[in-house]
């Protein structure tokens, strides 16, 4: 359906592409810490706003095959989420560089609302593969219901440390609204008793 996208390696290679630019571009010098800090955050919360917003267009567009192409494909969007999220902790540990300054940094609500939200992300993104899912069981879903968690520490941990919250209130409500989504269709048609 949707060409070479098919490929997982070929949609791998499009999510990893602008983490690539970044990173080059702040090696580089020609993107400062602010910039790449800003970007690689924003990649980070658009990618998981992509894998959350999977199951909300599942329920709305039933037996839709872009849909099901999401589905298939949801665990990238989670794992690239988590790439962004480990380029912007990179950065920032070692523009810091400073370990009592990083520790006593991490007792402020801003910082440590990021840092709970990455240490959640890390199972989930360890368990996206397919033999974490077969060994795992049905404690597998278990596990990845703590990105709700997760999700609101990372918007919560932006509202924090944004000189302008604005942006980060906006994804924020759009977040809220599609899952929200996930219950339209129940509403519209109740389960059969």
């Amino acid at each position: 359906m949707f060409g070479p996208i098919n490929s997982y390696r070929v949609l791998a290679a499009l999510l990893g592409l602008p983490w690539t630019l970044l990173a080059i571009g702040y090696a580089s010098g020609r993107l400062f810490y602010g910039e790449l800090i800003h970007a690689s955050g924003e990649w980070s919360i658009w990618t998981l706003m992509l894998a959350l917003a999977v199951t909300p267009l599942r329920r709305m567009f039933p037996g839709q095959r872009w849909t099901a192409w999401l589905v298939a494909r949801r665990r990238y969007f989670g794992v690239a989420s988590f790439a962004y999220a480990s380029l912007h902790a990179a950065v920032y540990l070692a523009r810091q560089g400073d370990w009592p300054k990083i520790i006593e940094q991490a007792m402020e609500a801003g910082i440590l609302t990021g840092w709970l939200a990455f240490a959640l992300f890390v199972p989930l993104a360890l368990t996206s593969n397919d033999a974490s899912v077969r060994s795992l069981g049905t404690a597998w879903k278990r596990l990845h219901r703590i990105v709700y968690l997760a999700t609101a520490l990372s918007f919560a941990h932006w509202i924090l440390v944004a000189f302008d919250p604005t942006p980060a209130l906006v994804y924020l409500g759009v977040t809220v609204l599609l899952e929200l989504m996930r219950f339209i269709p129940l509403w519209l048609s109740p389960r059969k008793r």
